[in-house]
């Protein structure tokens, strides 16, 4: 059922620089009851001068709380905070749709020192 959607309109390799992807291990994870759709509340540490983050995302069809704690991701860190319901996310988690159109985390395979940016 997964649905692939268009293309977006082209931009240029400056205007991509301008997105800070960063890859960052999550420390925390507690449910978010009060989010329209099931989520996670998730604590990202992002090391050095970003530090610790949080981010809502809707990820528990394919993640327990358990399997995210130590699981290194990527999340744009220079997004403004956004307030979903009464909790405040500070940035945004990247993942892909599965075949169901599930949520699945994108990071890296191996660790790497959090905080480092995506090229």
């Amino acid at each position: 059922m997964t649905t692939t959607a268009p293309v977006s309109e082209r931009i240029t390799f400056d205007d991509f620089l301008k997105v800070d992807v960063r890859v960052g291990t999550i420390v925390e994870v507690s449910p978010f009851p009060e989010a329209r759709k099931p989520a996670f509340k998730l604590l990202i540490d992002f090391g050095g001068d970003i530090g610790r983050r949080k981010s809502s995302a809707q990820i528990t069809q394919n993640y327990r709380p358990e399997d995210l704690v130590g699981r290194q991701v990527l999340a744009v860190v220079n997004f403004p905070p956004r307030q979903i319901g009464p909790f405040m996310s500070e940035v945004l988690t990247l993942g892909v749709p599965d075949a169901e159109g599930n949520v699945m985390l994108i990071g890296p395979d191996r660790p790497v020192p959090n905080g480092g940016r995506l090229y």
